[in-house]
């Protein structure tokens, strides 16, 4: 209606006008109609979303973060996308069906809480992502599937990074966020008795229960996911990670873990007492002949070895773990890092020794607490690195 009332007004002051004033109202008026007419045409959302992702795609490209909400879909790099299911707790993103028959999944998790405020852990984050991107190659039927145990606020600022941070990759892949909060109230029945013993309160705490696990993590996954890798976000990859995955079947019958050495002196330090009783033992000495202790910023853990370790579910139980802090007078605050040097004092078969360039940590505060006379001995990493591990907010050199 409003175009035919733009018509009649004006043909009615036609005869007022001279002829050149005549072709110039019909002109206006002929724009006006197409204006109306060719603009007609109803975008929403979803249409206007399609078109946004089919242009993506055709440019290998996903770079406007603003349109990744809670409601989208992530984008796979070479155009695929990304549908959303879960189960309790949990926020899948799937590459849609591309017609190929998946022949292994590869499952890496990462800690990803509290990334929202902070800056330095969103650059930790940037760093892993854009490295793991850069030298990650998968066969054609593989896929890495990445899980991040997170809060919420967080989990809306991975969905947003991740498809910029894995646009180079030329690897399928799909995301899941865990919710932190879920994953905690499963721990915490599993964990509860341990924490006293190596978290840095007097007691148990809920919240801190998820610092624990990969220790039991095989009890809360899904029983068909039988190998994961844990890795910390402060990493920087300079190899394949899929080469890591083969680690697996380097394990020696009896390991449930893969697992690299700490390379500072910290248990020399944690088991002072012991090694005072015990001056002949091993525990808490350098490489090659000693234990020096674990470092947990890169795990593989074989779920399904965990779950049939009679002799490793005998070790989480209340009495025994208590009898072993007790054997070793240990106190410690680093979760589960403190949790399997201990155990690995005793029980060293349940472990996998990953070669350090696995896990390479560059943090040296303990050289300038108490133990730089015999700091070298631990810190010593010969072969190539692979993977950087910037503890303690070292900085990580450049490529």
């Amino acid at each position: 209606m409003g175009i035919l009332r733009v018509l009649v007004n004006t043909m009615g002051r036609v005869s007022t006008f001279r002829s050149y004033q005549f072709v110039l109202l019909l002109t206006a008026a002929l724009a006006v109609v197409a204006f109306y007419f060719f603009g007609s045409e109803r975008h929403d959302f979803s249409s206007t979303t399609k078109r946004i992702k089919q242009t993506q795609a055709s440019h290998n490209t996903n770079r406007n973060d603003a349109d990744l909400s809670l409601d989208t879909r992530l984008v796979h790099p070479e155009g695929g996308e990304l549908e959303r299911d879960g189960e309790e707790g949990e926020v899948r993103a799937r590459r849609a069906d591309s017609g190929h028959e998946v022949s292994q999944y590869y499952h890496a998790l990462m800690m990803f809480t509290k990334v929202d405020k902070s800056r330095s852990l969103q650059e930790k984050f940037r760093v892993a992502m854009l490295s793991m991107a850069k030298y990650s190659l998968f066969l054609d039927k593989e896929v890495l599937v990445l899980h991040f145990v997170s809060d919420e606020a967080s989990r809306e600022l991975g969905e947003r990074m991740l498809p910029e941070l894995l646009l180079v990759g030329t690897f399928q892949y799909e995301v899941v966020f865990h919710d932190v909060g879920v994953l905690s109230q499963k721990l915490f029945p599993i964990v509860e008795a341990m924490q006293k013993h190596f978290s840095a309160g007097s007691g148990a705490y809920y919240s801190d229960a998820i610092f624990f696990l990969s220790v039991a993590m095989h009890h809360i996954m899904p029983a068909d996911l039988q190998r994961i890798v844990q890795l910390d976000l402060d990493l920087k990859y300079r190899s394949n990670i899929r080469e890591l995955f083969l680690e697996f079947d380097l394990f020696p019958p009896g390991a449930v873990i893969g697992i690299a050495r700490e390379m500072q002196p910290v248990y020399r330090h944690t088991f002072w007492q012991y090694r005072k009783e015990n001056p002949q033992s091993r525990v808490g000495e350098p490489p090659p002949d000693g234990l020096p202790g674990f470092n947990s910023g890169v795990m593989l853990l074989d779920l399904g070895a965990m779950r049939t370790s009679a002799l490793y579910n005998q070790l989480l139980e209340p009495r025994n773990v208590a009898q072993l802090a007790d054997q070793y007078h240990f106190r410690g605050h680093l979760g589960d890092q403190d949790f399997f040097s201990m155990i690995g004092m005793e029980h060293p078969g349940l472990f996998h020794q990953l070669a350090c360039g696995w896990n390479r940590q560059l943090c040296t505060w303990w050289r300038e607490h108490g133990y730089g006379d015999v700091f070298q001995l631990y810190y010593r990493c010969e072969g190539p690195v692979y993977i950087y591990h910037g503890n303690c907010n070292t900085p990580i050199p450049d490529d």
